[in-house]
């Protein structure tokens, strides 16, 4: 038997389809509010915003790793709710994710708000500490930023 391949996807949150868009918040909420055991509001309004863009790899059709590309009023780019499925990890789904992810983005500068235990796997894609650690929801965050080449 063939081991299944991963395919990217992205999307507009008016070219998801309904059966998508569902899975995609089952796999963020079965990671952010489930398993990290942080009751937050997950639908923030901001997957709707004419500029997100919702990246994710695929399996046999299925979700195994998301997150999505706000447009932020000062032109960066923020990415946000990355996560990989509990059964995908390890794979180095969340590595090719954050590379596309990236592309998308092109030379603009780019923003997020990293869990703190994250902060090596963002710096290895070019981003850097920009201010002082948070709590939120109990989860230590870093902010961090990666600055266009020039």
């Amino acid at each position: 038997m063939q081991p299944q391949t991963t395919e990217v996807r992205i999307a507009s949150f008016a070219d998801l389809d309904t059966r998508t868009f569902h899975d995609l918040l089952k796999l963020r909420i079965d990671v952010f509010v489930v398993e990290q055991a942080c009751p937050y509001p997950e639908l923030d309004g901001r997957d709707l915003e004419p500029g997100t863009r919702h990246l994710w790899l695929t399996r046999g059709g299925d979700p195994v790793a998301y997150l999505r590309i706000l447009a932020d009023p000062d032109g960066a780019a923020r990415i946000g709710r990355v996560v990989v499925a509990p059964e995908a990890r390890g794979g180095g789904h969340a590595g090719r994710l954050m590379a596309e992810a990236l592309e998308v983005v092109g030379n603009r500068p780019c923003v997020l708000e990293a869990q703190s235990h994250l902060v090596d796997f963002y710096a290895r894609h070019g981003f850097a500490v920009s201010g002082r650690d948070y709590v939120e929801d109990g989860i230590p965050h870093t902010p961090m930023r990666r600055e266009p080449t020039r």
